[in-house]
């Protein structure tokens, strides 16, 4: 895996992935930056959350799950001194779909967050992760 950081200006950064895919990076005006990207840590917890719903989808589908919808939502607590890691991590998962079964879900979000997901496994060196699920129908 490879990706490329390529200097705007300011702090503004163009970020290129290996598989040809680009995206903004960029700081908060008052750290010099113009707001016109994700902030690199964002981009770290927006990474996390993909990584798990991208793992919690493949097994649902696998599990023939009838999805209609995943969002999940995650919101962390960072240290208060350099490096300003992460320190705790909740993930809310909200499933939906016609007929779901809760044990299939649940063992989902279990199933990623202790065996799949390395962006996770990586964050919990630093971060005590806490899920909650919601399960609704379509």
């Amino acid at each position: 895996m490879k990706t490329r950081v390529k200097w705007v200006d300011g702090v503004s950064f163009v970020a290129e992935s290996g598989s040809g895919h680009a995206l903004v990076i960029d700081g908060a005006p008052e750290a010099g930056g113009r707001n016109l990207g994700m902030r690199p840590m964002e981009l770290v917890l927006a990474g996390a959350a993909g990584c798990t719903a991208f793992d919690v989808m493949w097994i649902l589908r696998k599990a023939r799950q009838p999805v209609a919808g995943c969002v999940v939502e995650a919101e962390a607590e960072r240290a208060t001194e350099d490096p300003h890691v992460f320190t705790r991590i909740h993930l809310k998962y909200a499933v939906t779909g016609s007929g779901l079964d809760r044990h299939q879900v649940e063992r989902a979000v279990k199933l990623s967050k202790d065996k799949y997901c390395s962006a996770t496994a990586m964050l919990a060196k630093t971060a005590e992760i806490t899920v909650e699920v919601a399960i609704s129908d379509a």
